[in-house]
């Protein structure tokens, strides 16, 4: 018995079922999936530039007989979704499974999409595990499910599953063989007079499906009464059970496609019957088009977010226990880019320029943050460069602040460069702002083409993005040190310049802060200062001003020694320390 998360249990199990492959581009809440399968003995790893690149990737690994894991959060099955939808027509050779993790509540996402939607538009079975050991349970089963159906299976877990540790039985891996790979253009090639018999393959086999979730082992009935009968699947059913300890409960483990008789069957058995479910309506409606009658609640239950016992318990007018209130006097602690972050001062100074700023995902999107307030768009992976285009073309004929993109170098890799090559090649004009910290560093520091490091290790070429930036037709390309203020501000000045018709590109390389455990002599705040509040503008947490003098202070425990701050103060207020005052790495 060991205890996992839901994600190293996911990986577990698709270790267990003899997977030999992994595939995924990282993304909270599913990133250490990936990190654990790369782990283990006889697999192969990689991180790919995108969400639609591992499917690909996989679904070849497969084709060729390999069994197969691919990883992903629930917007990046946004990207997966073109290779995904075909490969439910074409189905698999060595089975197929692919993990999306959902985030209700949005905890570290920009939407908290259903991936249940996906499943049932893709046409290929779900399974959703309440905890880590059906996570691996279900996973390790999933494999032998994608050959026995041959059908590409999705694996859904949100937050809460895929970061609980909880007691898991582990086993032994099997040794998948290889399955021979034939020739056979009708399965593989989807052209029209292939995909069309493909087609009606894939809805024989949704009646065998269904069929199967009628009679599989992974939806239970939890019987305690029959006045109140809830129907929940995933990490919903472990809240289910604590905030209604008297009702009977239809655990679904298949959600796509739902078990009608099970349903109907669980429908039957109590005199109310009732779904719940967090951030969407995916269940409620699929149920009610089986013709099973709903009960609502008699409070409604949050449309958004996660739920909790407390939630439903209130939503269903149960009595709440005793617990001890939450305290109104702590403070807030909104996030902030670390201090000694190679990405302030190019906000800091994209701030000064009143710019439009067309942001991206990354941590770097906190940049939009107060102090600094720098950023006023942020939608997709790589919409910043399209949607500073897209600005660039309406205000054409208008007076407006510089528009400038601000984009990070694993972003980048993912689909900032299409977005930058279609701008070129229509001849866009306008500024983007490379920001290269030399890692995937939101997700935890993974590797990207940028800086060459892949997820096992292997050896590897760093690919040189000024030349890829230049390769697709961009003439003016400048590196700029991200932590030299002037430098900053005079490569932002010169490529805004108001007769500058022209595409810019400016690439901010500095390594992450976290990259290394080395530090810099830190600075302290010496008795010229006068209240200015130049450097408290730069967001940085090591720096703090008292709330009645309002005079500037560095904790000394978080200042990494950056100077990014000496470079703001107008009266020399701010001072290094010696050398001699250092007490390691941080």
């Amino acid at each position: 018995m060991e205890l996992l998360s839901g994600n190293e249990a996911i990986a577990r199990g698709a270790w267990e079922a003899g997977a030999r492959i992994g595939v995924a581009y990282p993304g909270t809440p599913s990133t250490e999936t990936l990190e654990t399968f790369a782990r283990f003995e006889g697999v192969y790893a990689e991180w790919c530039v995108n969400e639609k690149v591992a499917v690909e990737v996989g679904v070849g690994a497969s084709a060729a007989g390999a069994r197969v894991l691919a990883t992903m959060k629930h917007v990046g099955v946004n990207v997966a979704a073109d290779p995904l939808f075909t490969a439910s027509y074409t189905g698999v050779n060595g089975g197929f499974v692919i993990l999306a993790a959902d985030d209700p509540g949005m905890y570290s996402s920009q939407d908290e999409q259903d991936s249940h939607w996906y499943a049932r538009a893709a046409q290929i079975p779900m399974l959703d595990p309440s905890d880590s050991a059906e996570a691996l349970r279900f996973t390790r089963d999933a494999f032998e499910i994608s050959e026995r159906f041959d059908v590409p299976v999705m694996i859904r877990s949100t937050v809460r599953v895929s970061h609980t540790r909880t007691p898991v039985e582990v086993g032994e891996r099997i040794q998948a063989e290889l399955r021979p790979y034939r020739k056979d253009a009708a399965k593989w090639v989807m052209m029209p007079a292939y995909a069309k018999p493909r087609r009606k393959a894939q809805l024989e086999r949704n009646d065998r499906l269904t069929a199967w979730a009628d009679a599989c082992p992974y939806n239970e009935v939890v019987r305690r009464g029959t006045q109140v009968g809830v129907i929940c699947a995933g990490a919903v059913y472990q809240h289910v059970v604590e905030a209604l300890p008297d009702a009977s409960v239809l655990k679904l483990g298949v959600t796509w496609p739902l078990p009608p008789r099970t349903l109907a069957g669980f429908a039957a058995s109590v005199d109310r019957v009732y779904v719940v479910e967090e951030a969407s309506g995916y269940l409620g409606e699929q149920v009610r088009a089986l013709g099973i009658a709903l009960s609502d609640a008699p409070h409604p239950l949050p449309r958004d977010g996660e739920l909790t016992p407390g939630l439903i318990r209130a939503a269903f007018g149960a009595e709440a226990p005793a617990h001890t209130a939450t305290p109104s006097d702590v403070p807030p602690r909104p996030p902030a880019l670390c201090p000694g972050c190679p990405h302030r001062l190019v906000f800091k100074e994209l701030s000064r320029m009143r710019a439009i700023v067309t942001g991206d995902i990354g941590c770097y999107t906190l940049g939009a943050l107060a102090p600094l307030s720098a950023m006023d768009t942020c939608l997709d992976m790589g919409a910043s460069v399209s949607m500073s285009h897209g600005f660039e073309l309406a205000l054409a004929d208008a007076e407006h602040p510089p528009v400038v993109a601000v984009i990070g170098d694993s972003t980048f890799a993912h689909s900032g460069l299409s977005s930058l090559m279609s701008t070129v090649y229509n001849c866009g004009a306008g500024t983007v702002c490379v920001l290269d910290n030399r890692t995937t560093a939101m997700t935890g520091r993974q590797g990207n083409p940028f800086n060459g490091e892949t997820l096992q290790g292997r050896i590897s070429r760093e690919v040189d993005l000024p030349g890829l930036i230049r390769a697709v037709g961009v003439d003016h390309v400048l590196e700029v040190d991200p932590h030299d203020a002037k430098a900053v501000r005079s490569a932002l000045r010169e490529a805004t310049r108001e007769e500058a018709d022209r595409l810019s590109v400016l690439v901010f390389k500095a390594p992450c802060v976290l990259l290394s455990r080395e530090r810099e002599p830190g600075y302290l705040v010496n008795g010229n200062c006068r209240a200015c509040g130049a450097c408290i503008s730069l967001g940085c947490p090591a720096l703090s001003k008292d709330p009645e003098m309002g005079l500037a202070s560095i904790d000394p425990g978080l200042c990494v020694g950056c100077g990014q701050c000496v470079q703001y103060c107008p009266y020399d207020a701010i001072e290094q320390l010696p050398a001699s005052s250092m007490k390691g790495g941080f």
